[in-house]
């Protein structure tokens, strides 16, 4: 019975020897690819690293990969309201009543959904905007001030 590990399979990189420091081992692979031509045409090469300049951030690889993935953990009840207070905002350079009253329903929807959500909530409070007053108060600014 033989005692000796089995090679390694091809495409696994060689082990390193035994009695030969890390250090040495690594340099000498390094040098072996870059003579082979394995560090040549890599993507970004000659380029600034992305974020270097950035400052340190324990979570960069989190948010990272959620950016990547177009993903978001802003609670819907955040968005919501940032939502709500864009709309408001907005609401006197619209110029249809119809129009408005359609993007208030939608933006109820949008806070009512939010605060369905199961996921746990920050402490804010988003109520749906009462869409006839906040008509009423379109028209009137219109015609007094439009």
């Amino acid at each position: 019975m033989s005692s000796a590990p089995p090679p390694d399979p091809p495409s696994t990189p060689p082990r390193k020897p035994a009695g030969l420091e890390w250090e040495s081992y690594v340099d000498r692979r390094i040098r072996e690819a870059e003579a082979a031509g394995d560090f040549d045409n890599l993507p970004g090469a000659g380029q600034p690293i992305p974020g270097i300049d950035d400052p340190r951030d324990d979570d960069w690889w989190v948010k990272r990969k959620l950016k990547d993935e177009g993903l978001s953990v802003v609670h819907p009840l955040l968005t919501a309201n940032l939502a709500r207070e864009r709309l408001l905002e907005r609401l006197p350079r619209i110029t249809s009543e119809l129009e408005v009253r359609q993007q208030l329903e939608r933006l109820n929807g949008q806070i009512r959904e939010a605060i369905a959500s199961l996921e746990p909530a920050p402490p804010v409070v988003v109520l749906p905007v009462d869409v006839d007053e906040a008509v009423r108060a379109w028209r009137d600014s219109r015609q007094g001030g439009g």
